[in-house]
């Protein structure tokens, strides 16, 4: 069997997420006093304490999901399941990258905090905004996007067939919404995000973060990705640090992505981290695909009996 690990992004963030893997694994308390080490706070208590607010702060949900995501897989590889190819949802991207041996995971955890800090700083509080756009196809959606005037907006995420996030200044992106609906969209939901990635307005941000991985040791990853940016199969270090940048101020194709691994054999995707999000979306664009998750104890024994391990 040819399986892929999928690593989730924002959005799929709850109070609580990681802990049972932390109970009932050394390995994951290890990662957690490692991240905490690496953050000066201790990521532990956020992560299952909250307040529900601070975790949903940029800068902390990042390394927050990735260190949640990582304690999933670290605990899911030591069971001998071995992926042919990972790809990641926007940050989960980088927990991909982590997972690959790209990266060393504490290096990530600064890395993240610090993409989630140029982030928030590329674009001021209530100047930009997402909208998840939903029954309308790509084609359509882009040519909402470009009848707008008054402000920049854009596709931001291709997540499958039917749902298209945008993204760009707030005006623009509500008038978008208005026009979506227009043109028969079934239903258009405002982000409660505080930044509008995967766009141009991100341009400052991953001009930042390429300064930032120069600093960062790369290597070449020990199983293939598929990138957010481009929906190919890389490997080399140059080509991911080159994705990364690129990622943040382009349009997510996830479906693209999705439709890649299917296509080049892969029979079975396993969320690794919080939430079945991905699973959801992966269903919509490959309905007959096998799909599992693993987020804590029980769906980690599931998981690996459907696996027949």
């Amino acid at each position: 069997m040819k399986i892929a690990f999928v690593f989730p992004g924002q959005g799929s963030q709850h109070v609580g997420m990681g802990k049972a893997l932390w109970e009932a694994f050394d390995e994951v308390k290890t990662l957690y006093e490692e991240a905490s080490e690496a953050l000066g706070y201790d990521l532990a208590a956020l992560s299952f304490n909250g307040p529900q607010e601070e975790l949903n702060k940029t800068f902390r949900t990042q390394p927050s999901l990735l260190t949640a995501s990582i304690s999933a897989y670290k605990v899911l590889f030591s069971k001998g399941v071995i992926p042919y190819v990972m790809a990641g949802h926007s940050l989960g991207e980088y927990s991909a990258i982590v997972a690959a041996g790209v990266i060393p995971f504490r290096e990530a955890v600064a890395l993240t905090e610090k993409r989630g800090i140029f982030m928030q700083e590329a674009v001021p509080e209530g100047k930009g905004l997402m909208a998840a756009i939903m029954g309308l196809n790509r084609n359509k959606v882009d040519d909402v996007c470009l009848s707008v005037e008054s402000g920049y907006v854009s596709p931001a995420n291709y997540n499958c067939p039917g749902q298209i996030v945008i993204a760009g200044e707030k005006i623009a992106v509500e008038d978008a919404m208005n026009l979506a609906k227009a043109a028969g969209a079934k239903r258009v939901i405002p982000l409660a995000v505080s930044v509008p990635s995967h766009c141009t307005l991100m341009v400052s941000a991953s001009n930042r973060l390429a300064e930032l991985l120069d600093t960062v040791p790369f290597r070449d990853a020990g199983v293939p990705l598929v990138n957010n940016a481009d929906a190919l199969f890389i490997s080399s270090a140059e080509k991911i640090k080159l994705s990364l940048i690129k990622q943040l101020n382009s349009p997510l194709l996830w479906e693209d992505s999705i439709r890649k691994m299917s296509g080049n054999g892969v029979d079975a995707f396993i969320e690794v981290g919080p939430g079945k999000v991905l699973s959801g979306l992966i269903k919509r664009i490959e309905p007959e695909i096998r799909t599992m998750n693993v987020e804590d104890v029980e769906s980690l024994e599931k998981t690996l009996k459907e696996l027949g391990q």
